[in-house]
């Protein structure tokens, strides 16, 4: 049988310095919560978010989340995150200087997921 669950791709441009990092994560979780299979592609300064211990202390906005609630709950909900190679080389970032869970893996990924039937929202 076919899997029907709702996909949403969602590419991740900003880092620790704008707000918009911390709204991917809102809706992603959001996306989570709705029965949908959600995955992050972090790609240029968004490879800095999950970096381990890059989120730990930052909360951007009184009204959302800290950030480092925002990405535990979306792993644990089984987000998943994906990091674009060359970024994550340009910044000297192993696969090992990222958060558990995360698999630096190129766009043929994203664009699995996108023939797949992924809505997509970048950030």
């Amino acid at each position: 049988m076919e899997d029907q669950t709702k996909k949403l791709a969602i590419v991740v441009s900003r880092g620790l310095d704008d707000e918009r990092a911390t709204v991917a994560f809102t809706i992603a979780n959001t996306g989570i919560a709705s029965g949908q299979q959600v995955t992050l592609f972090m790609v240029s300064a968004g490879v800095d978010v999950v970096r381990k211990g890059a989120a730990d202390n930052v909360h951007m906005n009184p009204f959302d989340p800290p950030l480092k609630e925002l990405i535990d709950k979306f792993q644990a909900g089984g987000g998943r995150i994906l990091v674009c190679p060359p970024c994550a080389k340009v910044r000297g970032y192993a696969e090992s200087d990222f958060i558990d869970g995360v698999q630096v893996v190129g766009s043929p990924a994203l664009h699995a997921l996108i023939l797949d039937g992924a809505a997509t929202l970048s950030f």
